[in-house]
């Protein structure tokens, strides 16, 4: 591999740890330059940083909101104006319920409520996870607590501690936790199919106020061509059509608010009147129940506002709050004032069908028309955001089936588009556009999703106020009173309507759900069957002490879920392929309930005894807003940790390596003595932890000892440190054999496991596993494919029948004798075998592979299982 990108990173990591090891005040450059980019950042996060993505934030998050004129109106007074004081009644509930959860529960409390900076029902979930034990895979460990974006505080209050202890000793308490989560997640997608359709078809039927004779079906299909246009630009990104749809979508504002003046100006301004909320009562006294049963047409006013939640992740919370207050409020609020203004006149039931065109001067409508069009289309931009960004926090919770995530901006992580969710977000819009034609009946279906996310948020939002703010409780108890009575009452009206709509999207978030479950669930069980199967210890030294075991020159990288003791398939593999690489490596990827973690806390390693036998574990964490990175970058870095963790095992640790976490700069107090043997070694944890992985050096170790007891009284004591050549040696030794390995090949072996329900389990089980499980694993994205492993370099090992690809290679030196056998899969093919019986090779000795040139060698020699064919 001389000569490729991955060896020039390994040469280049090696040559820092040699300037590192070697310059004793290293540590003044690295502090600076960490200074400088923390400089950078604060630089950065400026106000014109702020407007910037306060001008992105007009064209992606309320463009929904600025659309909902279109049809708020038309569908609350489908049947006619029964009284002229409805029209203040209606808009007085428009404005108190728009200022109430669009204004003070999303804008100024709910964004407060992120996961560093990550907004949505799933944010709030983690946030949780955080300050509570609440997941449902047992894969947590005492050093994620130690990550530095993690934040982890102990419940100090009283109420917090009891909530705390209650969703983690509760198992029916985590289990609502997590439906109540996954539940609001399906809604939030099954919006996704709604809002596109109720927006651009609302727009779309302003033509025929200037083109009576076009029927519905062409309303309909012109609908449908304008969405598939839509989603077909979305590979583009968020970054980018921000930047292109906001102009429109200001000047849509602008120009919606001067129609709003100027008819409350024209017609009536005794409309402001309905800023006083008595018109409220007075509306539910003359209407009663049908007063109640508009409460579901209403509230399709602040609809969007979730997704603006769910979407904090590519914006900042300033920003948002100044976009919405200086220059959506007012916009919105004059649009709502004037068609009351103009309603209040003309109150016959063909106007208040279209109560928003009608409202528009004939000279200004063409020039509206189009920019209704538009900003109806950019309104569905935020629900396509919050489905994208919602599939990607369901994917790292292992609770649906991996898809391909892209990023589209370098500047902002959150950004992301994922093809196959666009595609069927596309097909779902069309459907629901040709099914339901008219706006009526996707209204009713789009208030239920409104109605039960607005719920469960708010669920949400009062447990982390409980477990994580230090807030009083009287305003923790005002706040969920306020608004769990008052969504329940909207809620309510929405319900009563169930069988004119409303079923569609509780169907559809049902189907989501059920895979959102099975997936998880078989998740759950695979991860504790081979957490209870792990091998040994003593297994593990009596398989690598094996005479027939041969080892083969290369780093092998063996993945697998278990951050905890050797995988059960492991023993499988040394027993049918008795080959191993002289270097192993298990490796976790972990997903931590937070948004990122820095490279410098991703490894965890341990040495696997006996230490000669150059076999680590490794678990790498990432936080659910992280990109995994290419093959072989991943490689680098981890061997770059690797040696570090080499070099440290032998330096800094106690008599008892293997038991103890490495030191983290989070420890606040910790004592550090002398050993005999010349080593420094850590005798107390600052949180008494003890835990079997070991954490890599977050820094140098003399930097780390700086930040804990002082660099002026310290740093002298560290540098009269001594250590015995030998030792020395051995370290660089083991570096050298790490490096070598990896310049004579890497390969990535994945396990794969066929998962089948008991003989004894009941139906429904067997139809989860054995169906639809199956089903989605079959049609879900590769590992490979999800890791980015390089095909060449790949062994694929399990149950169910696969092809993978072999090539043997030999390195021939000057002299003709083999060096080393590095091993790449490609070109042949052999076919596996069920119940863990995959086809037998055997690799002949090294004088069988001498050869005078480096031409292709034959491959290893197979041995069949009866009644299995090999194919070549």
């Amino acid at each position: 591999m001389n000569g490729t990108p991955l060896r020039a990173q390994a040469e280049a990591a090696g040559r820092r740890r040699k300037e590192i090891a070697c310059d004793p005040a290293w540590w003044h450059v690295d502090i600076g330059s960490t200074f400088l980019r923390l400089f950078d950042v604060v630089e950065e996060d400026n106000w014109v940083r702020t407007l910037r993505l306060g001008f992105q934030c007009v064209g992606i998050l309320y463009a929904d909101l600025g659309t909902s004129p279109l049809y708020v109106f038309s569908n609350t007074f489908k049947y006619g104006v029964g009284h002229k004081d409805d029209v203040l009644g209606v808009l007085s509930l428009i404005i108190y319920s728009f200022l109430l959860f669009a204004m003070v529960k999303i804008i100024f409390i709910a964004l407060y409520a992120n996961d560093d900076g990550d907004g949505g029902t799933f944010a709030l979930y983690s946030l949780i996870s955080r300050y509570a034990r609440v997941a449902l895979i047992p894969n947590q460990q005492a050093e994620d607590d130690l990550v530095s974006s993690h934040r982890h505080l102990s419940a100090t209050r009283r109420r917090a501690q009891w909530m705390k202890n209650l969703l983690e000793t509760s198992k029916p308490a985590k289990l609502t936790l997590f439906f109540l989560t996954i539940f609001a997640t399906a809604l939030a997608i099954s919006d996704c199919m709604l809002t596109p359709p109720i927006s651009v078809l609302s727009a779309v039927n302003g033509l025929r106020l200037r083109a009576p004779h076009l029927t519905t079906d062409q309303i309909v299909w012109i609908t449908v061509g304008i969405l598939i246009l839509f989603f077909a630009v979305q590979h583009l990104g968020t970054d980018k059509i921000g930047y292109t749809f906001a102009p429109l979508v200001v000047v849509w504002l602008l120009l919606i608010a001067g129609i709003g003046l100027y008819n409350l100006i024209k017609y009536d301004i005794g409309t402001l009147k309905a800023f006083n909320p008595k018109y409220i009562f007075d509306y539910f006294r003359r209407n009663k129940k049908k007063g109640w049963v508009s409460l579901g047409e209403i509230l399709l006013c602040f609809t969007g506002t979730e997704a603006l939640f769910a979407d904090l992740g590519y914006f900042s919370i300033k920003s948002i709050q100044l976009s919405f207050s200086f220059g959506l409020l007012p916009s919105v609020l004059l649009t709502y004032i004037g068609q009351a203004a103009y309603l209040r006149t003309h109150m016959d039931d063909m106007i208040i069908s279209n109560a928003f065109f009608e409202s528009i001067p004939s000279t200004l409508f063409w020039p509206t028309f189009v920019l209704a069009l538009l900003a109806s289309v950019i309104g569905s931009q935020a629900m396509v955001s919050c489905a994208f960004a919602t599939m990607s926090h369901l994917q790292t919770l292992s609770c649906f089936p991996r898809v391909k995530i892209l990023r589209t901006s370098r500047r902002y992580s959150g950004q992301l588009y994922i093809p196959e969710v666009n595609f069927f977000l596309c097909v779902a819009s069309c459907v629901v556009t040709i099914s339901f034609r008219t706006t009526g009946f996707i209204a009713k279906a789009h208030e239920i999703c409104v109605a039960l996310v607005m719920v469960i948020t708010t669920l949400l939002m009062t447990i982390v106020m409980l477990l994580v703010w230090k807030v009083n409780i009287w305003w923790i108890a005002a706040f969920f009173v306020v608004f769990m009575s008052t969504e329940t009452v909207y809620l309510s009206a929405v319900l009563y309507k169930f069988t004119q709509g409303p079923y569609f999207p509780l169907a559809m978030s049902a189907v989501l759900m059920v895979i959102m479950i099975v997936w998880h669930y078989v998740h759950v069980k695979r991860y504790k069957y081979e957490l209870q199967h792990t091998v040994s210890p003593d297994e593990v030294k009596h398989l690598l002490e094996r005479h027939d075991l041969k080892r083969v020159p290369g780093l092998g990288l063996f993945y697998t879920e278990l951050v905890q003791g050797i995988p059960p398939i492991f023993p499988h593999l040394i027993e049918k392929i008795p080959t191993v690489h002289s270097v192993i490596v298990f490796i976790s990827v972990k997903h931590l309930p937070i948004p990122h973690v820095d490279v410098q806390e991703r490894f965890l390693f341990r040495q696997v005894e006996p230490k000669e036998s150059m076999v680590f574990r490794c678990v790498a964490r990432y936080g659910y807003r992280d990109t995994l990175e290419m093959a072989g970058d991943f490689v680098a870095t981890l061997v770059e940790y690797l040696q570090y963790y080499v070099r440290d095992l032998s330096l800094y640790c106690t008599a008892e390596p293997l038991r103890t976490s490495y030191p983290s700069i989070r420890i606040d107090s910790f004592r550090w003595e002398k050993k005999p043997s010349g080593r420094s070694g850590r005798s107390g944890h600052g949180h008494g932890i003890h835990a079997e992985e070991m954490l890599t050096p977050i820094q140098s170790f003399s930097e780390l000892t700086m930040h804990q007891v002082g660099m002026s009284n310290r740093l002298p004591q560290f540098q009269t440190a001594k250590m015995n050549l030998e030792e020395m040696l051995r370290i660089e030794e083991d570096q050298k054999v790490i490096q070598r390995e990896v310049d004579n090949g890497v390969v990535y072996i994945l396990g794969e496991t066929e998962v089948v329900a008991k003989p004894h389990s009941n139906l429904l089980k067997k139809i989860a596993v054995n169906y639809i499980f199956d089903f989605l694993r079959k049609n879900s994205r590769k590992g490979e494919k999800m890791l980015s492993i390089p095909r060449g370099q790949l062994l694929k090992w399990g149950k169910k029948q696969h092809l993978i690809t072999m090539l043997v290679k030999p390195y021939i030196n000057q002299t003709n004798t083999l060096k080393t056998l590095s091993m790449s899969y490609s070109k042949c093919q052999c076919t596996y075998l069920k119940a863990y019986k995959p086809l037998i090779y055997h690799v002949p000795s090294p004088d069988a592979w001498t050869k005078t040139d480096t031409r292709d060698i034959d491959p290893p020699i197979f041995k069949e299982e009866k009644g299995i064919e090999r194919t070549r």
